[in-house]
């Protein structure tokens, strides 16, 4: 049996990352939403992951099961600007990105900045404007600037978009095109929480009585430790086998007979950042295939189109794509 100091020495030894300072940055904003937020561990684990991966969510739900507070609140977890736009069927991309203003001291035109230019950007109910206001989003959620009368601004950093959307088959909203779906590492869907959940709900809000949720959530991480974060995260190790596991699950979406659509590079490539990121929340310096299975659903639901036959029968995509993960050998 080994001695507890043999046992410390082999753990340090094996860490080659330095993640314990990553570790307790995550688990802080965890503490922190927890405060207000009853229930949605994956929701919030979630969120930490894209952060940490340098990724966009969307948030799917019906309204009122607390996607926009909780997204307002990770945001103040953060030390940072963050913004809130409203999409409704009348707003245009100047609303969203800015316009050019004529001077009239100078007579010349002058570019005033949309809400989009923040670090931070909660895009509120993205599937009720129409396909030309969500085509504005291309430019900035990929390459994280916008280009406007021949001119480039460039996002500071961090830049992410938290955007929620209600069911589609709700009145008042478009289907977002695949080009945008693409654009976000995570879908993650919340659903109602379960009846104790419920009940402490209502208690929480019954003590709180005027106290604002917001105020009772500190700031726990500024943009330069969030930079250091991404940078280890980049460092996490994956061996040969667990990028043959990745692409053999997208190419399975392919060239699945369930599927009209499966997923793209992009895909392959977000399961890959999504499984480190997690992988060095849990403290570890390189991804198991564990990483990797509990990524894939959140990068892949939205990514991928089932078959009209399939879906006329009233099939998901999470079913899909748990019927590739059982097929395809998990790699020790």
């Amino acid at each position: 049996m080994e001695h507890p100091e043999e046992q410390n020495e082999s753990l340090a030894f094996n860490s080659r990352i330095p993640l314990e300072d990553l570790k307790n940055g995550a688990e802080q904003i965890k503490q922190e939403l927890q405060k207000v937020i009853i229930g949605q561990e994956e929701f919030i684990e979630l969120l930490i992951v894209s952060l940490l991966a340098g990724g966009h969510v969307l948030i799917e739900g019906v309204p009122g099961i607390a996607k926009t507070i909780t997204a307002k609140l990770f945001a103040k977890t953060l030390k940072t600007n963050f913004s809130r736009i409203q999409f409704t069927p009348d707003l245009m991309p100047s609303d969203v990105l800015g316009t050019s203003v004529l001077n009239m001291k100078t007579s010349e035109f002058e570019f005033k900045h949309g809400p989009i230019f923040s670090n931070v950007v909660l895009i509120d109910e993205i599937n009720r404007a129409p396909a030309k206001t969500q085509a504005a989003l291309f430019e900035v959620m990929e390459e994280r600037q916008i280009t406007m009368d021949g001119t480039q601004y460039d996002m500071d950093y961090p830049f992410m978009v938290l955007a929620t959307q209600n069911p589609v088959e709700q009145e008042g909203t478009y289907a977002l095109p695949e080009a945008q779906l693409d654009r976000f590492l995570f879908k993650i869907k919340v659903t109602y929480p379960s009846l104790e959940q419920e009940v402490t709900i209502l208690k929480t809000h019954h003590d709180r009585k005027l106290a604002v949720p917001q105020d009772a959530i500190a700031s726990v991480l500024s943009p330069d430790s969030l930079l250091t974060y991404r940078k280890l995260v980049q460092e996490i190790q994956l061996e040969e086998k667990i990028f043959s596991y990745i692409a053999q699950i997208v190419d399975k979406t392919r060239n699945h007979p369930h599927l009209y659509l499966g997923g793209s590079p992009r895909a392959s490539l977000a399961i890959m950042n999504a499984s480190k990121a997690y992988a060095a929340m849990q403290g570890r310096d390189f991804v198991t295939p564990e990483d990797v299975k509990k990524m894939m659903t959140p990068v892949l639901r939205h990514r991928v189109i089932l078959s009209p036959e399939r879906e006329m029968e009233g099939m998901t995509p999470e079913t899909v794509i748990d019927m590739i993960a059982q097929s395809i050998e998990i790699p020790r």
